[in-house]
Order: structure tokens, then C-alpha cells, then sequence
């Protein structure tokens, strides 16, 4: 009898979507299906904003700009200049990349492209980072690495292991103007300069147009410049041909990836909360945080080709969510923090603080149920591997519930271009309509801006210094007071000249700093 009221409840508290075959099931949250039909007038209201949205609504006031990466997948939605430049894309996307892989568009030295180096940061490089270790085969494409950071020692260490006659640059800034991908942009130059080669002949730029880069890789005459559009954010551009390009040249199905998404994306556009898994996705996350994002989500999922995933959705949700501000500018502190690895790798990690620590989180396992056309090993007698890998997920997920700890499970049939598509959208609806049931704005992201503009103001002090620093030794105190700055960001900015002496002249000097 109590095995049938838990089966009953699970079903009850369950989804499958079927055009994808994806599945939700909520019932290990704690909360009963009339919590969740209780959320049913405020998703109504994000239904309607959504489809505002869909239609062309400015999303982001504060820059007079609209969200169209639903567009990329449905251009018939778009207002009709922009179903032009979407088509256009997708039509350029493809055929420069069957160039490329055709060797029709071949490096200067002859031969072929056989590596891509994809020079961006934060979503410029996430969702084809993501799209490269979910989907990439190294016999059907180039292969892939990417600067992903302006770490000078990570960029060069990358560059010594590439054949750099035989890559391919792909340079991707929405701005054109973006400080990290124009610093890889010149660690990638000036090592093909030491090596004899013209970067600029083996280099694309993905950028918004007129941008710096724009204009740029158009005096240089590089080998070619795909678009990015400004209703295009970084973290959903995916789908555009930031994602795309890359993809295609890995040899990944870009028409069955661009088909998942837009089969979600009709899935989510539907006004019920228990037929749009996008809908129920952001009931839980309210349900579970209270409204307010007080426990984090740990994404768990339980396949080697999504340990990206998290990292992926970090920036997704996080850079959409953590706001400090509601739409009528009330302070509210809102977010959702996304933490998370990989299973079964966690069961020898943090699953022990999961099961028996601080109950702040809740659980997002990621099931796939195909094992892949793999050759099965028995581990054991009619046991294989991935029946194990179900085992830890299936002991893993019975394990929290024990404890009365929130887990939710969404299950993949396979992992192909065309799920992976559906998956990407399912969570980039989620994150919309989640916005819209807390009343906030996911399409700005006031707190980075501020980061950027710190950073510049951090470089701006450190050439005041070098200008101020003599051959006398002066004390940061002093020196922050003559130059009227923060002591403790000259301290951190003194420290890191004088470790670079040879490139800086900057010495430290008892308890203050001098030039050699």
C-alpha cells in the first residue's frame, strides 16, 4: 500500500514533455501538487509578459533593448527586419563553416584547419564550451579549446600545445570592446607573429556590427565577419552564431540542435503550469526558495558530457536572477546560486555535506536514461558501467530524500543535439518566467557593469603610481594619500608590480616601495 500512494504521488508530481522526451518530476521538493496550482494566477502573468516579450517588448529599459534569442529559433515570430537578419545568419553560419570543414577556406601555409581556438569570455564562451564536451566528435570536425580568462600564463601555455599554422581564430564581442577578448585577441597575435604567422588571415570575428571589432577585422581584411545581434544577450546567445559557428565546425547537427530548442520553446509558451515544464521548473524554484532564492541549487548531472552544465547555468541563472533591485526598484536582493559538479563524482565530494550538513540547497539531478552507442562492458555478471552510474544517481536521490533534503529530477531520454537544444531553452524560459514571478528585470546586469568599471578605475591608479613612484622608497600610506586613492587598492596593486619587478622596475623596500 505505501509503495502505491509514493508511486501515485511521483506520477502526480511529474511531467514529460513530449516533443522532446525530457521529463520533471518534483516530488522529492516536499511540496504537494496544490502548492504548485496555487502559483497558477502569477504564472498567468508571466505567460502574458513572456509573450510581450516574444513580440518585441523592450526588456531592458535602461538600454532601450529588446530580448530575441526566442527569435533565432522562430524567425516568423521576429518583426520582419529582424526575421531577415536571422535567416541571413543562419544561411552564413552554415555555409562558411562547410568552407571550412570542405577545405575550400584553407590556412595560408596550405592544408586544413584541424583546431579551433575560440578567443571570448563569459557567454561568448560558455554555451560553446558547453556545446563542445556535450556534443563534439574530434573525427567530424576541428577540435576545440578556448580563452575563456585573461590569465596571460593559461593563454600561453594553451597556445604551445596548438599547431597554429593549421587554426582557426574565432574572436567573438558583441561590443567589439570587451577588455578580456581583446587581451586573448593580442596573446593569440603575438604568438602566431613569433611563429611566422599572419593571425589576421587565419582569423573570424563574431561581433555586433560597427563594433570596434567589426571595424577592425574589416581593415585587416580578415577571413570573414558573422553577426551579433544587439537583442542578443551574451548569456543566450547560444543559439545565435556565437554558438553555431563553433558548433558547425565541430561537426555538431546545428539544424537538430536549433530543432530542440524550438520545439521547447513551443512547449513553454503553453498557459498551463502542469503542461509547460519551463512553467514548473520556475514553480519549484520559488516553491523551494521562497520566493526568494534562500537555498542554492546543486545541479547533479549523471553523465560525464554535461559536467559543463552547471558551470553553463551559472552564469544563465545567476547574471539573471541576482539582482539587487525589483521593477518598481525596491530593494530585494533576489537570486538563485547554482553550484554543482557531476555524478557519481559528487558521492566522493560534497554529497556527504548534502545528506548530513546545513540544509541550504536543494538538489537538481540530471538523468539520462539511453546509455549511448557504446560497445557494454559487463562490469559484473549482466552489469554494466552505466547501470552502476543509475545506481549511484538512483542511491544518491533516495539517500537526500531519507534525510527530507529538497531534490528535484529531470531526466533526458539521450544526449544529442536535439536534446541538448530543448535542454538549453527549458531553462532559458525558466529563468524568464521565474523573473517575472519574483518581479525582476533578467535582461540587465547592472552588477557586472560595476565590476568592469571598477577594474578600469584599478588600472587607471595603477599607472598613477608607476608615474608617482620614485627612486626613494615611499609607504603606501603616503603614496595613497599624495595620490588621494584607496590604500588598500594600491597596497594590491603595489604588491603585484613588485612581484614582476623585471617588468614593472617596481621593488618593495621594508614597509614601503621604490623604482629601481
Amino acid at each position: 500500500m505505501t509503495s502505491e500512494v509514493s508511486l501515485d504521488r511521483i506520477l502526480h508530481l511529474r511531467h514529460i514533455d513530449q516533443a522532446s522526451g525530457i521529463g520533471i518530476d518534483v516530488s522529492g521538493l516536499g511540496f504537494a501538487r496544490a502548492d504548485f496550482d496555487a502559483l497558477t494566477p502569477r504564472c498567468r502573468i508571466a505567460f502574458a509578459e513572456m509573450s510581450e516579450l516574444e513580440a518585441g517588448a523592450i526588456a531592458n529599459p535602461n538600454e532601450n533593448r529588446r530580448v530575441g534569442h526566442y527569435w533565432l529559433r522562430t524567425p516568423e515570430l521576429a518583426p520582419t527586419q529582424e526575421q531577415h537578419l536571422v535567416t541571413d545568419m543562419r544561411t552564413r553560419v552554415a555555409e562558411l563553416a562547410r568552407r571550412v570543414l570542405a577545405a575550400e577556406v584553407f590556412p595560408p601555409r596550405g592544408g586544413r584547419y584541424r583546431h579551433l581556438l575560440l578567443i571570448g569570455i563569459g557567454g561568448s564562451v560558455l554555451g560553446p564550451q558547453l556545446l563542445a564536451d556535450a556534443l563534439g566528435d574530434p573525427d567530424a570536425g576541428l577540435t576545440f579549446d578556448s580563452f575563456d580568462n585573461t590569465d596571460p600564463d593559461g593563454m600561453q601555455r594553451l597556445l604551445r600545445q596548438l599547431d597554429l599554422a593549421a587554426t582557426l581564430f574565432v574572436v567573438v564581442s558583441k561590443s567589439g570592446s570587451t577588455k578580456e577578448t581583446r587581451n586573448g585577441m593580442s596573446e593569440a597575435r603575438a604568438a602566431c607573429t613569433r611563429a611566422g604567422i599572419d593571425f589576421t588571415r587565419q582569423a573570424i570575428a563574431i561581433t555586433g556590427a560597427d563594433s570596434e571589432l567589426d571595424g577592425l577585422a574589416k581593415t585587416e581584411n580578415w577571413i570573414a565577419r558573422l553577426p551579433m545581434e544587439d537583442w542578443v544577450g551574451g548569456r543566450t546567445s547560444v543559439t545565435s552564431a556565437v554558438g553555431l559557428f563553433p558548433a558547425a565546425l565541430l561537426g555538431i547537427d546545428i539544424d537538430a540542435f536549433m530543432a530542440g530548442a524550438r520545439a521547447m520553446d513551443e512547449s513553454t509558451r503553453r498557459d498551463e503550469l502542469w503542461n509547460n515544464p519551463a512553467a514548473l521548473l520556475a514553480a519549484a524554484w520559488l516553491l523551494t526558495g521562497d520566493g526568494v532564492g534562500t537555498r542554492h541549487m546543486v545541479v547533479l548531472p549523471y553523465r560525464d558530457r554535461l559536467q559543463l552544465f552547471a558551470r553553463y547555468l551559472q552564469q544563465l541563472v545567476m547574471e539573471s536572477l541576482g539582482k539587487e533591485l525589483d521593477r518598481q526598484d525596491n530593494q530585494v536582493f533576489q537570486g538563485l546560486t547554482v553550484l554543482g559538479n557531476k555524478g557519481s563524482t559528487d558521492q566522493h565530494a560534497y554529497v556527504q555535506q548534502l545528506r548530513d550538513g546545513r540544509d541550504d540547497f536543494f538538489a537538481c539531478f540530471i538523468r539520462v536514461l539511453h546509455d549511448g552507442d557504446l560497445t557494454a562492458v559487463e562490469v559484473e555478471p549482466g552489469v554494466t558501467s552505466a547501470d552502476y552510474l543509475q545506481g549511484f544517481l538512483i542511491g544518491t536521490r533516495r539517500a537526500l530524500s531519507e534525510r527530507k533534503r529538497p531534490n528535484m529530477t529531470i531526466t533526458l531520454p539521450r544526449i544529442d543535439a536535439q536534446v541538448i537544444g530543448a535542454l538549453i531553452a527549458l531553462f532559458e524560459r525558466a529563468v524568464g518566467l521565474y523573473a517575472s514571478l519574483i518581479d525582476i528585470n533578467a535582461y540587465h546586469q547592472p552588477g557586472v557593469e560595476a565590476g568592469k568599471r571598477a577594474a578600469t578605475k584599478a588600472l587607471e591608479l595603477r599607472a598613477r603610481i608607476l608615474d608617482a613612484l620614485a627612486s626613494e622608497t615611499t609607504s603606501v600610506g603616503d603614496l595613497a594619500a599624495k595620490l588621494e586613492a584607496d590604500a588598500e587598492t594600491c597596497l594590491l596593486l603595489l604588491e603585484h608590480l613588485a612581484a614582476n619587478t623585471k617588468r614593472t622596475g617596481v621593488v618593495a623596500d621594508g614597509g614601503g616601495y621604490r623604482r629601481k
